[in-house]
């Protein structure tokens, strides 16, 4: 079974991801950022990182889905190829980071690439107003994260729920985050599993 964690920047995907798979036995597939040979460049220019940027990120999600698709495990996916798409690529093409032909090419790939891939048998997304995004990221304190800038976290939020508002591929868990520490707190962490129970037993009826 394939379970997918999607949210923005900052909303707990990662550590949700680590928690279940702890708590249910699963098995972890992690997003590709600390050995991100773009990441940090990509914050201090946009524009003249943002296409390898994303083409990175698309070439190692359909990597990461192919192999989860030929395990028999049940894998949790720490954010999926579709917001590759649909959020970041589409964004940084709308503020003129990714030119218009470069966006193109960039569909193009991605159009094969699904093609190939399944969706999540359940998708899991994190729900997060800016103020909670950037507590969360000072928390973590990754140096390049430090030249983000605000007005990105909300557009990526607007795409988000844009995105969220049409998703028809399959089984879809919205937990809003906001006034949830699922990390510090033993209650709102069981609240999220029960949320997720709920669902798995539709899927395995």
């Amino acid at each position: 079974m394939h379970i997918a964690v999607s949210g923005n920047i900052g909303s707990g995907k990662t550590t949700l991801t680590e928690k279940l798979c702890k708590h249910y036995g699963w098995t972890p597939h992690f997003e590709s950022v600390d050995n991100n040979p773009y990441l940090a460049d990509f914050y201090e220019d946009m524009a003249r990182w943002a296409f390898h940027l994303q083409i990175y990120f698309l070439n190692s999600r359909f990597t990461q889905i192919r192999s989860i698709q030929q395990s028999g495990d049940t894998i949790v996916q720490d954010r999926t190829i579709y917001e590759d798409a649909y959020i970041f690529a589409a964004y940084l093409n709308e503020a003129g980071h990714i030119t218009e032909r470069d966006y193109q090419s960039y569909l193009d790939i991605f159009k094969s690439m699904i093609g190939l891939v399944e969706p999540p048998d359940l998708l899991i997304y994190l729900q997060s107003d800016v103020p909670k995004l950037v507590n969360q990221i000072q928390k973590r304190g990754r140096d390049y994260e430090y030249a983000m800038r605000l007005d990105y976290l909300r557009n990526l939020n607007k795409y988000y729920e844009s995105w969220i508002g049409g998703y028809d591929l399959g089984k879809l868990l919205i937990i809003d985050v906001n006034n949830l520490d699922f990390v510090e707190k033993v209650e709102d962490f069981s609240f999220i599993v029960e949320k997720i129970d709920l669902e798995l037993h539709g899927l395995f009826s």
